[in-house]
């Protein structure tokens, strides 16, 4: 990637001397930005340009080459990917559109494109990208409007998908004087994609955080490998995903494949792996200042402390309403702080100044430090408003405050005046718009921070052996999934499969009463939307009219049907009824899903994904996630489930979803009876691919 993004000589194929034009800014903004390195345009009409000199064509620049910018009409990116892959140039921008976004004839020109570059070995940004920005090296492969500015380095890395709206997110940035140390827009992706550019940035000891803008991703598994590089590195990175709704789920046989909608597998998966997703390109900025400007938090405890009394109560339900913690003041806090505040102020948290502190603006300066040495306080926080007058003791006040506050420190100046905000942002700290911007962003750290924390700590997954699966697609006859199930260390409740009522009385009185009758047939996945399912069967005679109405109303349904028999399991324990599943995802492989589970699984839709395998610690952040979650801690009298065996029972069925890959189409258990005596899986559908799907 060095040659993509850090090169020592650039050409520009089909640059212009009109520098305002697209394929003559990238000239201007070189020579505004400082680039110290070789610049070579490339226009047979020229002989200089903004005073480079201009070669006719490639072959005629003495000697190498580190990247190619083509811009160049359509039809002639071709030659110049030729051209520059003749030359040996390793790493090439194409701005030119009329690609893959433009529909099939596109993509065909597309695919060959990337062809002739592989077999030349030739890295491609784009096509239809607005190119590259190093601001540390002035580095400017890119045609962007924000270029127009002073765009001074900083510790961000930005890499987008969307050419304009990135341009705005940066454009953004700026404003908030938060310096974009890159800027890459990755266009149509037909080689360089996301995953490489972030992959390549995090590298940099100068970038401390990234930011990315997505509409989709290519190569989850790629994507993963990516985060795990940065959290080792310390390195957050905070995306806005747009397409939310829309994608729908697929049509699918089983509850875990018809639930699986992409954005909810995104969710879980970054959840998983300790990337922060923002709600949209200002909440994304939010939280990137803060992490640009403060170290991650050790806790979720917050010290508010505010001008004014309604800011204070504002922030400190938002901050419950995101999980993060508004701790009491300890006792010693409480009377150090009464020592200096007024009689009518509150030393509780959040601390209220009042207007006292308009008079006595060096009060914020005890108060603040008191709040940050409070052991229950992780990240300290200040809340005013206006103090025009005030600009320089405050400063003075907060310069002293970051000098020696040893716990993450920011403030939300309302309508404060612009030199103010400046001169703070150049001691490095870290000012927000808002009281709940602020918080939003604080509750995103301490997210990340736990997450770093735990995937810092755990060990990679075990591999299991890749289990023995039927040649045949297809849903799996319920034995012969139950002994899949078996060796992958899955528990589930004991079967016996009947093709007569009295071998179904044999069973029964071998599992031990009371036990369940379930229909069995390859044409009927779901068994109690078919009136397939009898339960709680106490005797011989319970058992032998279950048989019949079970296959009667399996005949009634589908008549062409084949019915296989039925299946008789001894009933489970009591306990809080869970759904675990796999289903294929398109961008990570093998997910796994839990949720509350029984009939109304696809009603309430309380679900969780995450990818495949995963750890003991990761199996309880999904659990964790579940809004409905509680009910495995005991309500209402029912004791608490034994959540050790649950995060066992997941971890195995990730363990077989890795392991059989894209051969494992979808599998379901529902309902898994978890219970203070362990969980176990009490029905199970699963779904093979062909080979040649997998």
């Amino acid at each position: 990637m060095k040659e993509m993004l850090a090169p020592a000589s650039i050409a520009i194929l089909g640059a212009t001397s009109d520098l305002n034009r697209v394929n003559g800014r990238p000239i201007k903004y070189l020579k505004k930005f400082g680039y110290r390195g070789r610049v070579y345009p490339v226009n047979p009409k020229y002989a200089e340009i903004g005073g480079y000199p201009c070669f006719p064509d490639l072959a005629s620049i003495p000697g190498p080459i580190d990247l190619g910018v083509i811009a160049l009409p359509a039809k002639q990116v071709m030659e110049g990917v030729r051209q520059l892959i003749a030359k040996g140039v390793k790493a090439c921008v194409i701005f030119s559109s009329g690609f893959a976004e433009m529909g099939p004839e596109g993509q065909a020109a597309q695919a060959d494109l990337v062809a002739l570059a592989r077999a030349g070995g030739m890295r491609i940004c784009g096509p239809n990208t607005i190119g590259v920005v190093n601001a540390f090296d002035g580095m400017t492969a890119n045609f962007s409007q924000y270029l127009e500015r002073e765009a001074p380095p900083g510790p961000v890395g930005f890499v987008s998908q969307s050419g304009a709206f990135g341009t705005a997110i940066a454009a953004l940035a700026l404003e908030r004087g938060l310096g974009l140390g890159y800027f890459v827009n990755t266009g149509n992706e037909c080689d360089f994609d996301f995953a490489d550019a972030v992959g390549a940035l995090i590298e940099d000891p100068r970038i401390r955080v990234i930011a990315g803008y997505i509409e989709g991703i290519k190569d989850g598994r790629k994507l993963l490998a990516v985060a795990a590089r940065a959290i080792q590195l310390g390195k957050p990175i905070v995306i806005t995903k747009v397409g939310r709704t829309g994608a729908g789920a697929r049509a699918a046989a089983s509850h875990t494949g018809a639930l699986a909608g992409a954005d909810a597998v995104l969710d879980g998966v970054l959840r998983q792996k300790g990337i922060i997703r923002a709600d949209d390109e200002v909440h994304m900025l939010d939280i990137v200042e803060a992490f640009a400007y403060c170290p991650v938090p050790a806790g979720r405890g917050v010290g508010l402390v505010t001008q004014s009394g309604g800011a204070g109560v504002l922030m400190a339900d938002r901050a419950e309403e995101l999980g993060l913690q508004v701790p009491r003041m300890g006792e010693a806090t409480q009377v150090e702080l009464r020592k200096i505040m007024p009689a009518f102020g509150s030393a509780q948290n959040p601390v209220d100044l009042t207007a006292t502190f308009i008079a006595e603006p060096a009060l914020l300066r005890d108060a603040m430090k008191l709040v940050l040495a409070d052991p229950a306080v992780h990240t300290g926080i200040f809340w005013f408003q206006l103090m025009d007058r005030f600009v320089d003791i405050l400063v003075e006040i907060f310069t002293d405050i970051h000098a020696t506050a040893e716990k993450p420190f920011m403030v939300a100046w309302v309508a404060g005046p612009p030199e103010g905000i400046r001169r703070l942002r150049a001691l490095g700290l870290c000012v927000m718009r808002g009281a709940v911007p602020m918080i939003n962003a604080i509750a995103a750290m301490a997210r990340y921070g736990e997450a770093r924390r735990r995937l810092l700590a755990e060990s990679e997954p075990q591999a299991v052996a890749v289990p023995s699966l039927p040649p045949a697609a297809g849903p799996v006859a319920t034995l012969a999934a139950a002994e899949i199930l078996t060796r992958a260390g899955v528990g589930i409740l004991p079967v016996a499969l009947a093709q007569d009522a009295e071998a179904a009385v044999a069973a029964a009185n071998h599992l031990g009463y009371p036990v369940a009758v379930k229909i069995e047939s390859p044409d009927i996945p779901h068994k109690t939307e078919a009136d397939g399912v009898r339960l709680g069967l106490a005797d011989a005679a319970a058992v032998r009219a279950a048989f019949a109405a079970v296959t009667e109303a399996a005949r009634r349904l589908k008549p062409a049907a084949h019915i296989a028999g039925v299946v008789v399991q001894r009933m489970a324990d009591s306990g809080a009824e869970m759904v675990i599943g796999v289903s294929q995802d398109p961008v990570f492989g093998p997910v796994v899903m839990v949720g509350l589970g029984g009939i109304f699984v696809e009603v309430l839709k309380d679900v969780a994904f995450a990818a495949a395998p995963m750890t003991a610690a990761e199996a309880e952040v999904l659990l964790a996630s579940l809004r409905g979650g509680r009910i495995l801690d005991g309500v209402r009298g029912r004791a608490a489930a034994d959540r050790a065996s649950l995060r066992d029972l997941l971890v195995r069925v990730s363990l077989l979803a890795a392991a059989a890959g894209p051969r494992l189409a979808e599998l379901d258990l529902n309902p898994v009876m978890a219970g203070p005596r362990g969980a176990a899986a009490a029905d199970w559908l699963m779904i093979l691919n062909h080979d040649n799907q997998a």
